[in-house]
């Protein structure tokens, strides 16, 4: 079949999918529809806004469908009036039987990780928190249940020391447009040969990590990791939804969310807590887990064994900015602290 005959409907919401989406209307695919979320309220005036695929697709001119209830009978009917040969899922909601079988060539979803590992909502996330050197993206066929499918294709790529959610993201959504090209074109030469994941007791054998959805209760910093681990942490939730944390001072307490820290390695151990003339940072036994301290203009939090620098910050109902910046009108008070658990508040 010619890439222009086939007839395609894209199910997505955010910005990632847009991207995808792009990818594949200026590829000359024949995208017949749009299936994305209903408008929701945003901004200070909670006015109704469309969501980031809709907003391309209304501009391409492209139908598009925004169901509440995927099972409902007439979003069924006039899903099944666009008479797709073929659905694309890129960050969407969990389909339905009834709307996954409808197109005779199937439905398949893009996943960012490497599947099977990291099934789940937060695949880009997880990945850098449990400091994998690789991610990719993987496009399988749906079946009833979330990420198992049939494996289409995989690409791979190495994450960088520095990478964040928000850098890594873009670069898994150029790839992930990549991976949906190559697999529509398998799909229309009829050159698709899948693989099956593993299930049951080939599946637990592999001890395989997952990608939760991230909640206040998995997004706190453990100040009693080490400093690598908090690091990636924050890498890992940066910009979106943030690691956040209680900072307490006197008698206030706030919930603050980092967005980017520095390791800063201790010249002696067991020393008193100090700048010394070359830079270098000695922190004392003595001085509580979480201690935080002004210095140089320069704002730092100590560890077990170790002091973490805090670049990028944010108060309660304030801008994210540099803690540099902060320091400029903002004061942190001799018993300042970082609460490592969050229930001690």
């Amino acid at each position: 079949m010619k890439t222009e005959n086939l007839r395609i409907i894209f199910m997505g919401t955010p910005s990632f999918a847009v991207g995808v989406l792009k990818t594949i209307v200026e590829s000359g695919f024949n995208v017949v529809g749009v299936v994305t979320a209903p408008d929701k309220p945003k901004g200070r005036g909670r006015t109704l806004q469309g969501s980031a695929v809709k907003q391309y697709a209304t501009i391409e001119s492209i139908p598009v469908l925004q169901p509440t209830n995927l099972k409902d009978p007439s979003f069924i009917d006039a899903l099944t009036a666009l008479s797709a040969d073929l659905q694309v899922v890129v960050a969407f909601r969990m389909l339905p039987k009834v709307v996954w079988q409808i197109p005779s060539l199937g439905t398949f979803n893009l996943h960012a990780s490497l599947l099977p590992e990291y099934r789940g909502a937060a695949p880009i996330n997880w990945a850098i928190i449990n400091k994998e050197q690789t991610t990719g993206v993987t496009t399988f066929f749906i079946d009833e249940k979330i990420d198992t499918g049939e494996i289409i294709l995989s690409k791979e790529i190495a994450i960088s020391k520095t990478d964040t959610v928000g850098s890594l993201h873009d670069t898994l959504m150029e790839l992930g447009s990549a991976a949906v090209i190559d697999t529509l074109t398998l799909i229309s030469n009829t050159e698709v040969y899948t693989t099956k994941q593993p299930t049951g007791e080939d599946f637990s054998k592999l001890n395989l990590k997952e990608a939760p959805k991230l909640t206040p209760n998995n997004t706190y910093i453990d100040w009693n990791t080490s400093a690598d681990s908090i690091d990636h942490f924050i890498r890992g939730l940066n910009p979106y939804p943030g690691a956040w944390s209680y900072l307490t001072q006197e008698e206030d307490t706030l919930k603050v969310k980092i967005f980017k820290v520095a390791i800063i390695e201790p010249n002696q151990e067991n020393s008193l807590w100090f700048i010394t003339k070359d830079g270098s940072v000695k922190i004392s036994e003595h001085s509580p887990l979480g201690t935080v301290k002004v210095m140089h203009k320069k704002l730092y939090v100590q560890l077990a064994n170790q002091v973490l620098e805090i670049i990028e910050i944010q108060l309660p109902g304030k801008r994210k900015m540099a803690a540099k910046d902060l320091l400029n009108g903002y004061n942190f008070t001799a018993d300042a602290k970082m609460i490592a658990n969050p229930h001690a508040c």
